[in-house]
């Protein structure tokens, strides 16, 4: 099989590499490793090596069925979740998603399941699940995607292979954040590959972190400068900026930024008399935004808002 999209984890290429070009792969397998350990990589080609249509090794990933695997919209793969957030996944899913497999296949020779956190469902979701793995059709595949494999009964790993995801050495780690973020500088991504411990995913939280502090800090010091000395013109402006920012937390995030730099200015000298009727604005927009005010409302709140205790002081 064509894995070289997995990074790192040799000993799993080797476990593979003997089983032909897909179609020996086995019906049930188990992928363990803690969160961006890259479990969905390796069930993504996984699937598309069982479902490639092309001629050469497996996957190919420039096939139909490999494009509709890696783009989520293959017929025939399906990825099981709980069924509210936070939840596992229950034995009313397991009971239709049994009933789903006897159904054949839509394009392809297989139909695959991605069990989200299987090691999170209990012992009436997992002995369901045991029947399927033990009388399931012959085209029905099933990847359970697991934290912590203790959390499956032994009568459910015993019908599957496991397949444990490994950290990638740093050297490993940057060579692809390399790749994937050709833009952020060299020192940024030798921090995130040497703080993930090994887990790609994790370094990608780290940059994307980074970058979203950074963009959040230039659009801090836009609205506290024209909150200081801006005229009309300049708060609406600044104001807008805060359009878009749908996200309660995220707007929450912000003004707690936003409110610290107000009164780091006012230390530093700046208009203190202005910038302190500033803060008390901001405050105001805080407990508004954790009401579910919008990021537009917020932004029409604050110019209009500031903008009347400049006519008041001026009074």
């Amino acid at each position: 099989m064509n894995l070289s999209a997995l990074i790192g984890n040799s000993r799993i290429k080797d476990q593979l590499s003997s089983r032909g070009q897909g179609r020996g792969l086995s019906h049930a397998y188990i992928l363990s490793g803690p969160a961006g350990s890259g479990r969905h990589t390796l069930a993504r080609l996984l699937a598309a090596g069982m479902l490639c249509a092309g001629a050469g090794q497996r996957p190919c990933g420039s096939c139909g069925p490999c494009s509709k695997v890696m783009r989520g919209i293959h017929p025939d793969v399906s990825l099981i979740t709980g069924s509210q957030a936070g939840k596992p996944i229950a034995v009313d899913q397991v009971r239709a998603l049994r009933a789903d497999a006897y159904i054949r296949p839509n394009e392809g020779e297989r139909k695959i399941y991605l069990l989200e956190e299987a090691d999170q469902m209990n012992p009436s979701s997992q002995n369901a699940m045991l029947k399927l793995l033990e009388e399931g059709p012959p085209y029905a595949v099933f990847l359970l995607l697991v934290e912590n494999p203790g959390g499956l009964l032994q009568t459910v790993c015993s019908r599957c292979e496991t397949l444990a995801l490994s950290p990638v050495t740093e050297r490993e780690c940057v060579t692809w954040l390399r790749t994937r973020f050709p833009d952020r500088p060299a020192q940024e991504i030798q921090h995130a590959a040497a703080q993930c411990q090994g887990i790609l995913g994790r370094a990608v939280r780290i940059l994307e972190d980074a970058a979203s502090d950074q963009e959040r800090q230039v659009l801090v010091n836009k609205l506290a400068a024209a909150l200081e000395q801006g005229g009309e013109l300049e708060l609406l402006e600044a104001a807008m900026l805060l359009d878009g920012r749908g996200r309660r937390e995220e707007l929450s995030v912000l003004l707690d930024a936003l409110e610290r730099e107000l009164g780091a200015r006012a230390v530093r000298g700046g208009n203190r008399r202005r910038l302190l009727r500033a803060a008390e604005l901001v405050r105001e927009l805080k407990g508004a935004a954790r009401l579910n005010v919008n990021g537009g409302q917020l932004s029409g709140w604050l110019c209009a808002g500031m903008f009347f205790r400049d006519q008041e002081s001026v009074g």
